[in-house]
């Protein structure tokens, strides 16, 4: 018997036949079921697509009961331990890891377009000094669209393949020419014989130094940070990417708009929300009064939770040990004693355990970022990067869909019905 859903429809009597593929029906099915011939259709009403496929995509699996986060694949787990970003970012765009002759190539296209054109640096530098790093980020990289305008010929592979170049190798350019502009310090040049992450820290850092050279620690902490940043699944600003790119728009100003999404609060915010939280608690004796606040409903446990995931975020656990080895170098924060001590009374208690709220990625990140002497407004900037070849991916999947439509979902209009119009001098 074929996959099948049985649907009655109480008002008309009428029995409808709807094919079920991998636990899913497809939405226009429901169009189907009509009181009347002349009719819309049934339609589904899912406010934040809490349970709505808007595509279908190979690259990432995510089983949020479970814990599990996979590129392509390959556990979170392997890949940050045994990869570096730029390899997972290859992963990511093409389906495979590469070999060392692509791995090469790829890493020297990507270099090649590190370098920003000239006149960009004029246009960050009307931005206000106290300019929000992400906001600069936003309108820069929608602005990379004006000097790239082969990248709206988005039918042809090679053209967009290039165009991925250009934003990976962009990205920590922009990010760092936005903070430097904000601190008052002259930019710096991209420098090739460093690695993607190493040169970042170049770009945002290095003062009279002939040469900077990154501390290897904090060099691969930052790798591992990209690499467990790089892609998520559905989330906001992938949908985002998905929706602009929909209708064929460029990946630039579609990737703005990606990073627009991430600048809410709610998506790419959260760890700055932590570490005001680990803040205003201060010392571990005040653990337990917060937890009770929070169970009473008068404070929020940030950190903990996640709209997807129902188990331990799998990325939490690395990050806490990156943390570990980070403080290494940098000196221990206090504030990650409070944070270890909510871990461990949250876990043990039943308020939180029977509502699955388990720390997520952004629980640890905060205070590896401020370790590191990152600001704070710089926080979700440090997340776009990586995000960046994710986004992408997603977009070349996009392109290459064969259901390719643009975005247009439908709505349950509650206003007013026709209503006449009355001149002003009546109103």
């Amino acid at each position: 018997m074929p996959d099948t859903l049985t649907v009655i429809d109480n008002r008309t009597g009428e029995q409808y036949e709807i094919p079920v593929e991998r636990d899913m029906i497809r939405a226009a099915e429901l169009r189907k079921i009509k009181v009347k011939p002349d009719d819309f259709g049934l339609m589904a009403y899912d406010p934040g697509f809490a349970n709505t496929a808007s595509c279908k995509s190979a690259i990432t699996d995510l089983d949020g009961d479970q814990g599990i986060l996979r590129y392509r694949g390959y556990p979170i787990e392997q890949l940050a331990q045994r990869s570096t970003y730029l390899e997972v970012a290859y992963l990511l765009v093409h389906g495979e890891l590469p070999t060392k002759p692509q791995l090469q190539s790829w890493i020297n296209n990507i270099t090649h377009h590190t370098l920003l054109h000239e006149k960009t640096k004029k246009l960050m530098e009307a931005f206000h000094y106290d300019a929000h790093p992400m906001g600069m980020l936003v309108s820069t990289i929608g602005a990379l669209s004006t000097f790239y305008p082969d990248s709206r010929n988005t039918q042809d592979y090679e053209t967009r393949l290039l165009q991925v170049y250009r934003l990976i190798g962009l990205m920590p350019t922009v990010a760092s020419y936005a903070y430097r502009n904000s601190m008052g310090l002259p930019y710096v040049y991209p420098d090739p014989a460093l690695s993607y992450t190493g040169n970042f820290l170049n770009m945002m850092y290095r003062m009279a130094e002939p040469r900077y050279q990154p501390d290897p620690v904090l060099e691969r902490a930052l790798d591992v940070l990209f690499i467990l940043h790089a892609d998520h699944e559905q989330n906001c600003s992938t949908n985002a990417m998905r929706s602009i790119g929909s209708s064929m728009a460029d990946p630039f100003v579609a990737t703005a708009g990606a990073a627009a999404a991430l600048y809410g609060p709610l998506h790419g915010g959260a760890n700055e929300a932590v570490l005001r939280m680990l803040r205003s608690i201060a010392s571990i004796d005040k653990v337990p009064g917060y937890i009770e606040r929070v169970k009473n409903g008068e404070m929020r446990l940030m950190g903990f939770g996640h709209r997807v995931y129902k188990n331990y975020d799998p990325r939490a656990k690395i990050i806490k040990e990156t943390a570990h080895q980070v403080f290494e170098v940098t000196g221990r924060n206090p504030l990650i004693d409070v944070a270890l001590e909510l871990e461990r009374i949250a876990l043990e208690d039943e308020y939180f355990v029977s509502r699955k709220l388990y720390p997520n990625v952004d629980f640890y990140s905060g205070l590896i970022y401020e370790a590191m002497e990152f600001p704070t407004n710089v926080f979700t900037v440090l997340f776009a990067i990586p995000r960046t070849a994710g986004w992408l991916a997603q977009w070349m999947e996009l392109m290459a869909d064969p259901e390719l439509r643009i975005a247009r979902p439908r709505q349950d209009y509650t206003g007013y019905e026709k209503r006449d119009f009355v001149v002003l001098e009546a109103r």
